[in-house]
């Protein structure tokens, strides 16, 4: 979905000046290590959303104790 967004946004001509200034930049021997470590940080932050999302289920399922207090 968000290859459909940049497509739409930018035009393929942009998409190519744009990939030929990172190869320039970076090099093509450093592009492999840059796409390598992109993937991991995406599949580490897709791993804590994850956790993230079942510890507010585990929280969502649990009585709230701490707010009841008793009335004075």
């Amino acid at each position: 979905m968000l290859g459909v967004l940049i497509a739409d946004i930018f035009g393929p001509d942009i998409i190519v000046v744009l990939l030929l200034a990172v190869l320039l930049l970076f090099g093509g021997s450093q592009l492999p290590k840059l796409a390598r470590s992109l993937g991991s940080a995406s599949h580490e932050f897709k791993k804590a959303v994850e956790e993230g999302s079942k510890g507010n289920e585990a929280e969502q399922d649990k009585p709230d104790t701490a707010n009841n207090k008793p009335a004075e």
